[in-house]
């Protein structure tokens, strides 16, 4: 008997991918390295291409193996699935798939599941089996325990090709996590490394969405990163963009000259905006391609979660759209219910198969229960970014001093609805672009008020109920918008101010990671206390943060160019509190003038609804943080 054709491919094999419930499709389609038995010469290696293409009336694979002449592959019957068994090729080789469509035109397509791929603007893609040994063991055995919402999260966002030029996975392995290990940070929040062209696209159009960007190195050179991160006991976070990807003819796009990954109609499968086509979610087919994907970054890379991009622009069939642009669902509604069946899909399925994941939404608008779990109702995830609270945080510190006494509520206001979804306070790369300005820069007025504000600021962030999320250089306060195609300014941390913010951040995470009260009861009422919301004539917020085991944190922020000087505050209990934070301190580059000589003693009175009070210094544009340990 001759060597099988398919290499071993099967219809049996692809049933789960038709029924949308195959969620290892890596495993099956694309290219492997496989090794199959003949009877006159025994085992035979090659490589087994397979590609889904149902609608092609024929498929070649073509490469540098065949001079990219073609050679015939054939269809697994009944699957809409071609493939061929090549024996002598292996790692390392190049490939595409050249499809006639059914009007007899012939398109050159990269391999929608290929692994690795040539680096822009080449495109093919590139057989790749992985070799990599982990040695992370200790910090998935953890994973399988964590209870995210009940720990420490403080997450550094970055772009990989700006953090530092010219730099592969292999340095950053030495690099950024040395930096990060150092600042404090609980996780790394990696902007899209899948496969994408256009750099300026940062990743979020992608082409290839089994391939880790070849930009920085191969495969196992970003899990080395990874591994490396997870020694550190850094987790990492990677985006992923399942609502929509670019329109370049040798991609996705018409695949086999129909709509096969998107919708047909342009109303419910293109993205105006962003000239892109939108997934066509209720596709039995596509649901096994994304959730196969989403898995795969987690089981293949060792990835800890997933932020899902622009998830509103899944929910709703109007996005982005006027009247007449959009087609209702069955019931006249404007929400996209298949949508929301895939994105519960793939949470559930996550959350179930890999405990200790962390599933998180980009998600802007009032969805109800986006971090619901499926089985009450909900999208399933574990977080969701709070824009509301960033939005109305960044007006604020936009304003002159002077006029945000009439503003406090753009502080005060996201306690309203805090506890309403699981959240995560970002300041990310989209606050510091395309016009934006940076976060240095939209404070008003000079850089003494500037670098305080700021350092009063993160310090109101790092205390208020939520995870934190920053982008990369703001914890320096770097003066020019991001741009892709230039590193960060590292050397201004040498600086009067930034030097000082930069060993701020540190002192935050590893303060914010040391005291329980500021994280443990994140998504519980019973974590927070108001000691005064509305002094707004002052500019001033107070509030007290608990653990549930009889351990407290205060917080005072001044958001005022005046000190205030015994200020009166309430605290849950009398006796000695130690100033765990002072934003004004010189090693902050602050003025060093205003604190409260490490400790402030409460005393046994009633102040409102707290059994204790006590006066305190807080510094002009400044924050203190206070702290009492249970049976103190």
């Amino acid at each position: 008997m001759a060597v099988d054709q398919f290499g071993g491919l099967t219809g049996w094999d692809l049933e789960g991918f038709h029924g949308g419930g195959d969620t290892e499709l890596w495993r099956r389609l694309g290219s492997h390295v496989v090794t199959l038995h003949d009877e006159e010469r025994g085992d035979v290696t090659g490589v087994r291409f397979a590609v889904w293409a149902p609608n092609a009336r024929s498929v070649q694979v073509i490469g540098d193996f065949n001079w990219w002449t073609g050679d015939q592959m054939q269809l697994v019957p009944g699957s809409g699935v071609w493939a061929l068994f090549i024996e002598g090729l292996g790692d390392g080789t190049l490939y595409k798939f050249r499809i006639e469509t059914g009007e007899g035109r012939w398109v050159e397509k990269i391999d929608p599941m290929a692994r690795f791929s040539e680096q822009a603007p080449a495109n093919a893609s590139i057989v790749y089996e992985s070799k990599y040994i982990w040695s992370d063991d200790d910090w998935m055995e953890r994973r399988r325990e964590a209870r995210a919402h009940a720990e420490p999260m403080s997450v550094y966002e970055v772009h990989l090709g700006g953090w530092r030029k010219h730099k592969s996975y292999l340095d950053l392995a030495e690099e950024l996590v040395s930096y990060v290990k150092w600042q404090g940070y609980t996780h790394v929040e990696f902007m899209p490394l899948a496969e994408h062209p256009f750099e300026p696209s940062w990743g979020y159009q992608v082409s290839g969405y089994f391939s880790p960007t070849s930009r920085f190195g191969k495969p196992d050179d970003l899990r080395y990163l990874i591994d490396r991160l997870h020694q550190a006991g850094i987790g990492v976070i990677m985006d992923w963009v399942p609502g929509h990807f670019p329109k370049d003819d040798w991609a996705l796009g018409r695949f086999d000259g129909t709509a096969l990954y998107e919708h047909a109609d342009p109303r419910q499968g293109e993205h105006m905006d962003w000239g892109t086509y939108i997934f066509n979610y209720g596709r039995n087919e596509v649901k096994s391609f994304l959730v196969s994907n989403a898995l795969y970054w987690i089981k293949e890379f060792h990835v800890d979660g997933l932020r899902v991009d622009a998830v509103a622009s899944m929910l709703y069939l109007d996005y982005s759209r006027e009247e007449g642009q959009w087609v209702p669902n069955q019931y006249g509604g404007r929400e996209n219910l298949e949508a929301i069946d895939f994105l519960r899909y793939v949470n559930r399925h996550l959350y179930e198969r890999e405990p200790g994941v962390v599933m998180i939404a980009e998600e802007s608008t009032s969805f109800p229960g986006v971090t619901k779990p499926v089985h009450e109702g909900g999208l399933g995830f574990g977080f969701k970014w709070n824009m509301g609270w960033m939005n109305d945080s960044l007006r604020y510190l936009e304003l002159d001093p002077i006029y945000r006494q009439y503003e406090h509520n753009l502080l005060t206001f996201a306690m309203v609805y805090a506890y309403s979804e699981n959240f995560v306070l970002p300041i990310s790369h989209d606050e510091v672009v395309h016009g934006k300005g940076s976060m240095i820069n939209k404070v008003p007025q000079d850089d003494w008020r500037k670098f305080a504000t700021l350092r009063a600021f993160y310090s109101y962030m790092w205390s208020f109920p939520g995870k934190q999320l920053v982008f990369m250089g703001c914890e320096f306060g770097q003066r020019p918008e991001f741009n892709e195609a230039t590193s960060l300014e590292w050397w201004v941390s040498e600086l009067w101010g930034h030097g000082g913010l930069q060993r701020l951040f540190r002192d935050l995470n590893h303060t914010y990671r040391s005291n329980p009260a500021l994280y443990k009861l994140d998504s519980d009422p019973a974590g927070f206390s108001w000691i005064n919301a509305d002094d707004n004539s002052r500019n001033a917020l107070a509030w007290v943060r608990h653990d549930g085991a009889g351990n407290h944190v205060a917080c005072v922020t001044n958001f005022s160019p005046d000190p205030l000087v015994d200020y009166e505050i309430g605290l849950p209990e009398a006796g000695a509190w130690e100033e765990i934070l002072n934003t004004d301190a010189p090693i902050y580059d602050g003025s060093g003038e205003f604190g409260n000589l490490g400790e402030v003693n409460a005393l046994d009175e009633p102040w409102g609804h707290f059994p204790a009070r006590a006066r305190v210094t807080v510094p002009p544009l400044g924050s203190i943080w206070l702290s009492r340990s249970a049976g103190q």
